[in-house]
């Protein structure tokens, strides 16, 4: 079933121990879609500059990416410029130009509209909110969120949580969002606000799912290098949608299997700058590190 993911699409330059790259393909939407595509069509909507170069283009289509709702308008691309700690615990953003980002209005194509699945991947929770007012009854939608919408536009993205059946969110998000220490007390504060389901990632060491009767907790996929963790949180949220619109469902058992699904495929993203794995790696390559974390859970009796 097709999976619709708004976001943003942009150049990116990243700085870490592993080296220097200048505006590689970037942006929450372009992770979540190469993710998400391992398991199934995918309609992606965000905008970009007239220096959006054409190679980017082909190759997101060549993962069967549509890109109907992909506007084109004058201007350069949002250009984003970081640099890692060498420990990769932390990161200093270098430079943030909005660009034609900064005038983004999500319009969905008609086709788009009755898309079942919905991600909602990280903008604005008012941009995210419009976007619910253009889908006909869809089956799930996950939402992502960030730092700054959490302190900008607080009341704006409760307000969204309410609408929506998954959130997915980092630690550090988590903590702010709901004032608890504890991810455990934080996971079930985020369920009062309204998902059905909440996932907190925690980077290396894994992600927690949370639900009213009960919760999962997987560990992360052993990776000896870690090259660029941009995008791993937007690669993890578009598998997720991927595979449960390819389950067509959501129940316990496919929400667990989606995120040992989802950690496979951001555990690919990080090898590389960029989305250059997610763009070369092929789908045996996500089932064979599947297979690793299962047998990393596995407890003989």
């Amino acid at each position: 079933m097709n999976t619709l993911i708004v976001g943003s699409v942009a150049y990116d330059g990243i700085e870490t121990i592993h080296g220097t790259v200048d505006r590689v393909l970037g942006g929450s939407a372009t992770y979540a879609s190469l993710a998400a595509s391992f398991f199934g069509p995918v309609m992606l909507v965000g905008v970009v500059g007239e220096d959006f170069q054409e190679e980017h283009l082909l190759a997101l289509k060549a993962r069967g990416i549509d890109l109907s709702g992909l506007e084109r308008r004058e201007g350069r691309t949002f250009y984003w410029r970081g640099r890692y700690s060498p420990d990769f615990l932390s990161r200093t953003t270098l430079t943030t130009e909005l660009n034609v980002f900064a005038h983004f209005e999500p319009v969905l194509p008609e086709e788009y509209r009755s898309a079942p699945f919905v991600f909602l991947a990280n903008i604005a929770p008012q941009l995210q909110a419009r976007v619910l007012e253009q889908v006909d009854s869809p089956h799930l939608v996950l939402a992502d969120t960030m730092n700054l919408w959490i302190e900008t536009a607080r009341e704006e993205l409760v307000d969204l949580l309410k609408r929506v059946n998954l959130l997915v969110l980092n630690d550090e998000e988590a903590r702010q969002l709901t004032g608890e220490d504890n991810l455990i007390r934080a996971g079930r504060r985020l369920l009062t606000l309204g998902p059905a389901r909440v996932i907190i990632k925690k980077g290396e060491h894994g992600a927690i799912a949370f639900s009213e009767d009960d919760y999962f907790v997987a560990p992360a996929y052993p990776l000896e290098q870690v090259v660029d963790p941009t995008g791993a949180g937007d690669s993890f949220a578009g598998a997720l949608v991927g595979y449960l619109a390819a389950a067509e469902t959501l129940t316990e058992g496919t929400l667990r299997r989606a995120i040992l699904y989802a950690t496979a495929v951001a555990s690919l993203a990080v090898e590389d700058f960029g989305p250059n794995r997610l763009l070369s790696a092929s789908p045996d390559e996500v089932q064979d590190r599947v297979e690793t974390i299962r047998r990393l859970m596995a407890v003989e009796s």
